[in-house]
């Protein structure tokens, strides 16, 4: 009977206000801020201040690196022409051509991880974090070169052309039995986790708050309304599969990165001045640290937690793309894909760091994550905060339809390959769009970063079983070409 008091009335009367002044963002970002909290807290322990699943990314990059006898420098020139399709004969088995597979794993890589990542790096790490990326994108070539060789080695074909492959498939396969069918069934549940947070609600968060950001914050609250207008635009390109994505990809990628790397250059041109003390102090900060930041042990947390993040190496994630590939060669594909850690951790992240540093922009304070990097650019270019909605959008559109693929092919791992149940997961992507659009830019981190990690764990204990797998592969590959059995195109 309290429950009809005046006093009761007047509580719940207040109570619903608040509820709706709060508005639907807010409501969805407390729900799930708690999710994304309790699971990051699990699997990002750590020992000494230093996250285990960044020494596990690591040690095993090096590993390979050594292994293979540097493939990622000694093999270099080969990949670039295996990308221009030097080597490629288009009758051989697959769906798209070396390139259209490397610019589809390049956009799910090259995005707001460049952007946003980067700043944040930055700013918690120090200069020195730039130097740790670098680091673990140089080393994250040869494990790239070891995933997506194995991703063409035991991809499925169907009777009606369509591939399948990815960890799912050489961690079943892998020999070790029961236990790389439990590890194929792990990967395949954080892959579909990790479709939907980095590959999709980090991209279109960061996507959203630049609009908002450029529109002086008349958005604010709406972030569930970009989402729906987001998630219809994805819908469209996801439908048509890997075909229709590696079309896209092939034409977005190379524009989104153009426009960028140029920017970048005018703001490097225009403090020419002050980049040699970005570098020198981006070298010296990896071995000294700035104390506010963590020191050392900050500066590498910050760079190989961020380079992982971006380019995904040991992830396995892109090998569901490059298993795609029209090729009878696993190594050829192996290679190419050498090349987009490369592209995207030495090359797009250095860039981002730089334009920052020399900005000072990371000094000022008040800015995180996209909007950093966008005042960065602004110092030289008062005018980029409009194109770079334009670029932020381009690169959330092009890393979200190529994550839905992998989450896709993880997806019907685990539950099959009818065209309804692949509908159905394409409908829970969209979903996630529109939350990401809606929730805050530390709950979608500590979401994106858990999942994304998490697929670690099985992938490198399959890469590490598999290795010598991957060395006759490439033997072969290579003995092929050096006697003239595979001929190179002019």
């Amino acid at each position: 009977m309290a429950a009809w008091a005046p006093e009761a009335l007047a509580q719940a009367d207040t109570a619903e206000i608040a509820a709706v002044e709060e508005g639907i963002d807010a409501q969805i970002d407390k729900v799930f801020g708690k999710i994304a909290s309790l699971i990051f807290a699990v699997l990002f322990f750590e020992v000494a201040g230093f996250p285990l699943i960044l020494v596990w990314l690591v040690v095993a990059a090096l590993t390979f690196t050594i292994y293979f006898k540097f493939v990622n420098f000694r093999r270099f020139g080969l990949a670039i022409g295996i990308a221009r399709g030097k080597y490629s004969d288009p009758t051989e088995k697959g769906e798209v051509s070396h390139f259209q597979a490397l610019t589809a794993a390049l956009s799910g890589t090259v995005g707001l991880g460049n952007i946003a990542g980067v700043a944040v790096a930055v700013s918690v790490g120090g200069a020195g974090a730039t130097f740790w990326m670098i680091v673990a994108g140089l080393l994250g070539m040869s494990s790239k070169f070891v995933e997506c060789t194995l991703g063409v080695k035991y991809r499925k074909i169907d009777e009606n052309g369509r591939v399948y492959g990815g960890p799912m498939y050489y961690l079943s396969q892998s020999g070790m039995g029961g236990i790389g069918k439990v590890l194929a069934v792990m990967f395949a549940v954080f892959c579909i986790g990790g479709s939907l947070g980095g590959g999709n609600m980090f991209q279109v968060n960061q996507a959203f708050q630049q609009i908002n950001n450029v529109s002086g914050g008349q958005f604010t609250g709406y972030g569930w309304l970009f989402g729906l207008f987001m998630a219809a635009v994805v819908g469209v390109v996801i439908i048509g599969g890997i075909r229709s994505i590696a079309q896209a990809t092939s034409k977005i990628v190379p524009l989104m990165c153009g426009i960028y790397m140029l920017a970048a250059i005018a703001v490097l041109i225009a403090n020419i001045d002050a980049v040699p003390a970005a570098i020198g102090q981006i070298f010296t900060e990896a071995f000294t640290g700035d104390a506010a930041k963590g020191g050392v042990l900050g500066a590498m947390i910050q760079g190989f937690r961020r380079a992982a993040f971006s380019n995904e190496a040991g992830i396995g994630s892109a090998s569901i793309a490059h298993s795609a590939v029209k090729t009878n060669n696993p190594a050829s594909e192996g290679l190419v894909s050498l090349l987009e850690p490369f592209i995207d951790t030495v090359i797009v992240c250095s860039m981002t760091a730089l334009a920052i540093l020399v900005s000072g922009q990371h000094l000022v304070g008040g800015a995180d994550g996209v909007a950093l990097t966008s005042n960065a650019f602004q110092t030289v270019i008062p005018w980029f905060d409009k194109v770079l909605v334009v670029v932020v959008t381009l690169f959330a559109f092009s890393t979200m339809i190529s994550w839905s693929y992998y989450g896709e092919q993880a997806w019907c791992y685990l539950f099959g390959e009818k065209n309804w149940i692949k509908v159905a997961y394409k409908l829970l992507f969209c979903v996630f769009v529109v939350i990401g659009a809606a929730v805050s830019l530390s709950g979608v981190l500590d979401f994106s970063d858990a999942m994304i990690f998490a697929m670690a764990f099985p992938n490198i204990i399959g890469l590490y079983f598999l290795m010598p797998v991957v060395r006759r592969e490439l033997d072969d590959y290579l003995g092929k070409i050096e006697s003239g059995e595979i001929i190179r195109q002019k």
